[in-house]
């Protein structure tokens, strides 16, 4: 089979998959030339895409011998026999694999273009190359993306051998392939046109998808929310076949225009969850600085906030609260009428809460940065009197505010993969 070149591959690739479309899958690209043929199978399946972005590992002095991989969100893929055999020190492993992190990091961010990563916990997903030629680096990024938590992994390339197919079929659960050629000696032979795939094409893919992927019926549409009796401004988006709802508490110094608050919620539209951000105080009461400390205000707001919600949308609703927000979300969540299907704290005031956290019931999640060493103990004392189903998550080298270069986007992950789980599919309490 000779493909014209990526995009009709991708358009025939896209026909093998489409059994898959009912279970809502991710489709990650190899970059540079798996996106292309990634970008025509999501948009067949109407699917969310991303680049599935992989280093290997190379033995120094011997880099072609590969002793393992890594992807995004700190996943390490080790070989401990090759380790073992190449009797290389430690430190010089530990060298390879921090020069390797960092130019994964510097390409993802430049594809990306600064959106979050595309959640894959709990997904079906489909890996997309434009062939395969030994398969190291296909079965790598597979092992990859399962590490990263997906619940059923596909390989789908236009053209591979034959014995590599088979050899693939014992790292996923299934290997799509179109042609598999007994004769083979590189990919390129099997398209007309393999002119090389650059950086500026990728990232033109992935913002196009990305842009397919927020349209009209996910935009944002402004609202007034009635708070415990109090109008305050909002912003609700609910995606097309909308799972569940975020509502964002902010905290201290912050408001629903918060670049981080935005980019958050924007990963969790990109899992099919809707959001509200609003704000808790009107803007002559964020004048008064002691007014971002009221927690049983805050929190009654935000408990008539969730009503006005429940009138608007049958879904299950989660809390998503930062610094002083996080508390007013647990003390709102301890309400015995709450059915509040779960939380996640980011940077969060947890302690503020402490007299109502014996009180709540919905699963907990606690995300501190590791140098922001006073919130982290505070951190660790609320999760102490939580009786509910908890974690405490710490992003390494992140300060407060999560501004480290990939921080925020481990806080979005973390977030989402939370919410996914406790609040689709069944996960979270019956909607009243």
């Amino acid at each position: 089979m000779l493909f014209t070149d990526r995009v009709d591959a991708g358009r025939r690739l896209a026909g093998a998959v489409e059994h898959l479309r009912e279970e809502r899958p991710v489709v990650l690209g190899l970059p540079r030339g798996g996106v292309p043929v990634a970008y025509e199978v999501a948009r067949a399946l109407g699917a969310p895409l991303d680049v599935v972005v992989v280093r290997k590992l190379g033995v120094p002095h011997h880099p072609e011998l590969g002793f393992g991989a890594i992807g995004e969100g700190g996943i390490r893929v080790m070989s401990d026999d090759i380790v073992r055999l190449s009797g290389v020190r430690q430190e010089e492993l530990t060298a390879v694999e921090h020069a390797e992190e960092q130019q994964l990091l510097r390409r993802a961010r430049r594809y990306r273009e600064g959106r979050p990563r595309v959640t894959v916990d709990g997904r079906t997903v489909i890996v997309v190359d434009d062939g395969v030629a030994t398969g190291a680096t296909a079965a790598a990024a597979c092992q990859v993306v399962r590490a990263q938590g997906a619940a059923h992994v596909v390989l789908a390339v236009p053209v591979a051998p034959t014995d590599v197919v088979h050899r693939l079929r014992g790292a996923v659960e299934d290997v799509v392939c179109l042609s598999r050629p007994d004769l083979f000696s590189a990919v390129g032979e099997w398209y007309r046109d393999f002119s090389q795939t650059t950086d500026e094409e990728v990232i033109t893919r992935l913002t196009e998808a990305a842009a397919a992927r927020s349209a009209p019926a996910t935009a944002e549409v402004e609202v007034e929310v009635d708070a415990d009796g109090v109008r305050l401004a909002g912003d609700l988006a609910l995606p097309a076949a909308a799972t569940a709802v975020v509502m964002f508490a902010h905290g201290s110094g912050s408001s629903r225009h918060s670049p981080r608050n935005r980019s958050v919620a924007a990963a969790m539209r990109d899992a099919g969850l809707g959001t509200l951000l609003f704000d808790l105080l009107t803007p002559a009461e964020e004048a008064d600085r002691a007014n971002v400390f009221a927690i049983d205000t805050l929190a009654r707001r935000l408990s008539g906030a969730t009503r006005w919600l429940r009138e608007r949308e049958s879904l299950p609703i989660g809390y998503f609260g930062a610094s002083t927000g996080a508390a007013a979300a647990l003390q709102a969540a301890a309400d015995e009428d709450a059915s509040i299907g779960a939380v996640v704290s980011r940077g969060g005031r947890p302690d503020l809460a402490a007299p109502r956290l014996g009180d709540v019931r919905a699963p907990t999640l606690l995300i501190a940065g590791g140098h922001d060493t006073l919130v982290l103990d505070l951190n660790r004392a609320a999760q102490a009197e939580l009786r509910c189903e908890n974690r405490l998550e710490i992003v390494p080298g992140a300060t407060h505010l999560f501004e480290e270069p990939g921080a925020l986007d481990q806080v979005a992950d973390l977030a989402r993969a939370w919410f996914i789980r406790h609040l689709t599919a069944g996960g979270g309490p019956p909607v009243n």
